[in-house]
């Protein structure tokens, strides 16, 4: 039987601490609260779990002080990070996945999407021990173990699911994947998807590379190709 994945959260409202707390346990995954940041980050070091759950407008120490602090030491920096937070600006987001957040969601949020996430950051952490780090395609480097798509210092934001189709076209270039089987990488927010979900998930995609676009190539009836643009 497979050991049960370790999740710490730092949340000081207690409120969402019990929510999480209760669906943690429900989906079976043993999780430990606390509520402060300076308690937190020693509970970090103490006990090493798979995943942190962080809030940022903490007592103590803010989130991400927290956050930083984890992915630059070399004891801590693999352990896997979702940021909470009522500050659900884009530059904060963004300032969260600079810091190495495995993912941000804003509040208020839906138990279902959140541990939804969960499981998909927990799966991304493990294929990732498999997967090159980065991955290039023209000015753009993927930095597969960081959830980031840059291009020279701008940092482009994904969804799980636009990084998941785009880090699978990358490591098959050149071949075509059918909607049904990009439909693996996609992160089920929603009861009901269907395969032209993924379309909706290639236009945003598309629309964020700009004028690498075309790139990702359709092929009517069939799916979609990654192709190298020819400069």
């Amino acid at each position: 039987m497979s050991q049960k994945k370790r999740i710490l959260l730092i949340e000081d409202e207690e409120d969402i601490a019990a929510l999480i707390k209760l669906h943690a346990d429900i989906c079976g995954y043993k999780l430990h609260v606390e509520v402060d940041g300076i308690n937190g980050f020693r509970a970090i070091e103490i006990e090493k779990p798979d995943l942190v759950i962080l809030d940022i407008m903490l007592p103590g120490q803010n989130g991400f002080d927290i956050c930083r602090k984890i992915k630059n030491s070399s004891e801590l920096k693999n352990i896997l990070v979702i940021i909470l937070s009522a500050k659900g600006d884009e530059l904060d987001q963004i300032l969260g996945l600079e810091l190495g957040a495995d993912d941000y969601i804003a509040k208020p949020f839906s138990p279902k999407v959140l541990f939804s996430r969960i499981k998909a950051v927990l799966r991304r952490g493990k294929d990732n021990d498999k997967s090159p780090k980065t991955i290039t395609f023209g000015e753009f480097i993927l930095e597969v173990d960081r959830y980031l798509l840059r291009k020279n210092d701008q940092i482009i934001p994904l969804t799980l699911s636009e990084f998941g189709i785009l880090k699978r076209l990358l490591l098959n270039r050149g071949q075509i994947l059918s909607r049904n089987q990009l439909l693996d990488d996609v992160n089920n927010d929603d009861a009901f998807i269907v395969e032209r979900n993924i379309d909706v998930h290639i236009a945003s995609l598309r629309k964020k590379l700009k004028e690498d676009a075309k790139s990702i190539v359709t092929l009517r009836g069939l799916g979609y190709t990654f192709q190298d643009l020819k400069k």
